[in-house]
């Protein structure tokens, strides 16, 4: 970080990029100017630094306002996360926005029950502080929209973590770029972004065109139906922006949530258009502002049941853990976890974790969900994810999830096998501490 801190922190005015055309006169408000001059802060004028070396290369001539920010470098991830935040916060810097945070790198106060080295967690709580203090508010989860007041349709923001990303676009009708760790806290600190890409109405038109064919309405209304066809549709757009029409249920929150997180892990999606559902897509000629499709693709059932199939890679047989909370569990979902674990048991051997922010746990608690959950055996960790932490033991080799972001990612970060099925097949298998899935919306 020496480099940074020269480079880019307490230097003279004179010291920032030379340049000082008629470009960047005509691209720079005044107040850029004055955190790039160190007139706010050295923090403000670091951040500031950063943000216009990355604006040519995000494509934008000027700067916009944003109201608000989800920093996903709240992440622990190492020694170079840890002594960003820490020269950040050294430097005075604090958030010029409402910001919330991320999931961090460990459930501060509840660590000690998982595998987690006391390292990691020390380092993980030193970042926790750091972010704290520069006045963004502690809410560790993936899905802020579901605790903290949500951006309106058309507000600009900055937000990191794909998963959100693609919600507050999508279902929320916000405007954000996918803002990569260590961005996002430039643009909470400095309340400016690029204006390019998403932030951007004609940037927002749907490119790629999903046609639903002959796929029942008994499998569309499954809670596993949403997740699988995510995975396909991300995995055939990458980063561009999918319409999705055909459908013929209308979609809850949590099933977008896992639509969303689906296709912003097996691509690279940001927005997605639902016609008749998004805020976007009133009509299929509102989705795309009027342009052709690049492209058009059905979606059939042989293509769904072949995805649903890349989602597992176990085998049925014993299970050791049933995951779930990939985006965080939200109070509707801990309401429907209730009522199916209600008078049962886990298997000994198979245990079940539940992931979700410390909000929404207090919440299903005095609902009386949690009760329920811990009768039947289950835990619920707060702060963090599984996949960001190093909390699960060796003997843990075959997890089942009801998130096909989890399934997606946990063979590669976890070195776990998995398997993909519903929240009902999750629980039963759970009980009976093995893989029981139910295939009969999903035959030919």
């Amino acid at each position: 970080m020496g480099w940074a801190a020269n480079k880019m922190g307490r230097g003279s005015a004179s010291s920032y990029p030379s340049g000082r055309n008629f470009t960047m006169e005509r691209a720079l408000s005044s107040r850029d100017h004055a955190m790039l001059e160190g007139e706010c802060g050295p923090a403000a004028q670091m951040a500031m630094r950063i943000l216009e070396r990355m604006r040519p290369i995000m494509g934008a001539q000027s700067f916009l306002d944003i109201s608000g920010a989800h920093i996903d470098s709240a992440l622990y991830q190492g020694e170079a996360t840890l002594a960003y935040a820490e020269h950040l916060a050294d430097l005075g810097a604090r958030v010029r926005v409402p910001t919330t945070l991320n999931v961090s790198g460990v459930d501060e106060h509840g660590w000690q029950a998982w595998a987690v080295p006391p390292d990691w967690a020390a380092g993980a709580r030193r970042q926790m502080v750091a972010y704290r203090s520069m006045g963004c508010k502690p809410t560790w989860t993936c899905a802020p929209y579901q605790e903290s007041q949500r951006p309106a349709f058309g507000e600009q923001v900055a937000w990191g973590e794909s998963s959100a990303v693609v919600f507050a676009n999508s279902v929320l009708g916000a405007r954000t770029a996918r803002y990569p760790d260590l961005l996002d806290i430039c643009a909470a600190i400095t309340g400016r972004v690029p204006a390019a890409g998403l932030h951007l109405r004609r940037r927002r038109a749907g490119q790629v065109l999903f046609t639903l064919r002959h796929v029942p309405v008994a499998l569309q209304q499954a809670d596993s139906f949403f997740g699988v066809l995510g995975h396909l549709i991300g995995k055939a757009v990458g980063n561009r922006i999918p319409v999705i029409q055909g459908l013929e249920v209308a979609p809850s929150e949590d099933q977008l949530k896992a639509f969303g997180a689906a296709s912003a892990s097996s691509g690279a999606v940001a927005l997605f258009h639902m016609v008749g559902v998004t805020p976007e897509a009133e009509t299929l000629a509102a989705a795309t502002q009027r342009r052709p499709a690049e492209a058009t693709i059905d979606v059939t059932m042989e293509a769904l049941r072949a995805t649903r199939c890349e989602l597992s890679s176990a085998a049925i047989g014993p299970l050791d853990m049933v995951v779930l909370g990939s985006p965080h569990f939200s109070f509707e979902e801990f309401r429907k976890l209730a009522a199916l674990v209600s008078g049962r048991k886990r298997h000994p051997g198979t245990q079940l974790l539940v992931t979700a922010s410390r909000v929404v746990k207090a919440l299903a608690a005095r609902a009386g969900f949690l009760s329920s959950l811990e009768a039947f055996g289950g835990k619920v960790t707060v702060d963090t994810c599984i996949l960001t932490t190093p909390m699960l033991q060796p003997s843990v080799k075959t997890l089942m999830t009801n998130s096909a972001k989890y399934a997606y990612y946990a063979p590669g970060l976890l070195g776990t096998a998995i398997v993909y099925g519903s929240l009902e097949d999750c629980i039963r298998s759970a009980e009976r501490g093995g893989v029981d899935r139910d295939d009969s919306l999903w035959q030919p």
